[in-house]
């Protein structure tokens, strides 16, 4: 089977509305990463020093040394940073979500007690703030493991969440088959939650962010001032608290790091958003796993039939009759790169139209005149399909007067003779009347035209049946 696993759909055009409490506009959630002490050095067995996130400019890691510089930058963060920021959020009442490296979590018990003092959520951030791309299956497998046994033993409880961060294209699998985590967070591609299928069972996701996160002060381009933090993440608060306005509430979550935004004059942009953001109705600052849980009772998952899940037989039996006996078209569909995109309605005829537009022209003859006549003999034998009796009927042609049969076999048999196929029209785009219009009308056209539009009406009865089956 070729098949696609990236989900470029996710929503589409119409995310449902969050439902967020008491009616909020958005939900604005905040996490702060703990790192400190879970970083590479050669102390916590890693080959060489940490190079990432600091203020060190250009900094390289310093193979089977210790980098004092950068070791008593991350030690900032413990030290300093972390009650900074503990003072800020308790002193607005703001919950926050504490992504925690267990290692880090291990080497400072005392922040420990003041997140669970504060009543923040801590989530796992793995067992070393360390690279897994390169790790092996077996080797990740058994760090996210070790990661939950030490969480737990140093904080009380098991972790609900979790974020790698640095991590492999297996982590989110990996992480999911433990049955686990109430949410996962290694993905940076949507403003609202969703459930995604893994190993068959409902994983939910919650976005996470690189751009409304202080790591941009570490990095290029990124932000100078903390007045620059502040300002991108007012425009962002106000784009989405606009859209909350307007029915569609989101999630912005604003990521945080001790030793980074703990620094005074970077973290003077975050105070100014948040008394920005407390001058505002309808702002939920909740934690993460509150997000999860408001979103598992308001938004459960949703079981139907994945089109790009299914084995080749169910696929052809479900769907081959979307195209009026013309199984075919899905048997080729079928091997097409299907994906997470096609397990909708528009998706899914998106693959099968594919394959009626490049059939032959004989093969897309033998589509249209599998087509029945319209209130034809087949309908008064009852031998329609049950798509097309379903079809025929909304549109009332199954109800005909005496003088309206008249004029559709009168009709159904110039039009035959004429162009060789069916008249073919989407039946329920139209009512009774409209359709003996467009029958009277478009029966004097030339072949080449009529082929062409019976071909469009085709894929527009095509699409109807499958917005009747797929999401």
């Amino acid at each position: 089977m070729n098949r696609y696993p990236r989900d470029m759909r996710g929503y589409g055009a119409n995310a449902p509305d969050a439902k967020w409490p008491n009616g909020a506009k958005i939900a604005v959630q905040f996490v702060l990463n703990y790192e400190e002490g879970g970083e590479n050095n050669v102390l916590h067995g890693d080959a060489a020093s940490e190079a990432f996130l600091s203020d060190i400019a250009g900094a390289a890691q310093w193979q089977g040394q210790r980098h004092w510089n950068m070791e008593s930058i991350y030690e900032y963060g413990a030290r300093a940073g972390f009650w900074r920021l503990h003072r800020l959020f308790t002193g607005a009442d703001i919950p926050v979500t504490i992504y925690g490296v267990a290692s880090a979590l291990a080497r400072s018990p005392e922040q420990v007690a003041a997140m669970k003092d504060a009543g923040w959520e801590i989530a796992s951030h793995g067992l070393k703030w360390v690279e897994h791309k390169d790790m092996s299956e077996a080797d990740e497998r058994a760090a996210i493991a070790e990661a939950i046994r030490l969480h737990t033993e140093v904080v009380g409880t098991p972790p609900e969440g979790w974020y790698t961060g640095r991590c492999s294209a297996g982590t989110v699998a990996l992480t999911a088959e433990t049955g686990q985590f109430a949410y996962i967070s290694d993905t940076y591609d949507d403003d609202l939650p969703y459930w995604k299928r893994i190993g068959g069972r409902d994983q939910l996701i919650i976005p996470y962010t690189l751009e409304a996160n202080d790591m941009r002060f570490a990095t290029a381009p990124g932000y100078i001032t903390g007045e620059q933090f502040y300002q991108y993440l007012k425009d962002a608060f106000d784009v989405l608290y606009a859209e909350g306005q307007a029915g569609a509430a989101k999630m912005m979550s604003i990521g945080l790091h001790c030793r980074l935004i703990g620094r005074p004059g970077k973290m003077a942009g975050l105070k100014r958003f948040i008394d920005y953001i407390r001058g505002f109705d309808g702002v939920w600052t909740p934690r993460r796993i509150d997000i999860a849980r408001h979103w598992a009772a308001v938004h459960p998952p949703v079981a139907f039939e994945r089109p790009s899940e299914m084995d080749r037989d169910s696929f052809v039996a479900r769907f081959g009759s979307i195209f009026e006996h013309s199984p075919w078209i899905a048997e080729r569909a079928f091997e097409l790169e299907l994906g997470p995109a096609h397990d909708s309605a528009v998706g899914l005829h998106n693959a099968l139209a594919r394959m009626f537009r490049s059939a032959s022209e004989q093969e897309r003859l033998g589509v249209l005149t599998a087509h029945p006549d319209l209130a034809g003999k087949l309908a008064v034998a009852k031998r329609l399909t049950a798509e097309s009796t379903a079809e025929q009927a909304s549109a009332g042609l199954d109800a005909l007067t005496d003088a309206e049969r008249t004029e559709f076999t009168a009709l159904n048999d110039a039009y035959v003779a004429k162009h060789g196929f069916p008249f073919i029209i989407a039946v329920r785009d139209y009512d009774k009347a409209g359709i003996l219009d467009a029958f009277r009308r478009r029966i004097d056209n030339d072949r080449d035209t009529e082929f062409a539009e019976a071909a469009r009406q085709v894929e527009r009865i095509a699409a109807l049946r499958l917005a009747a089956i797929l999401p």
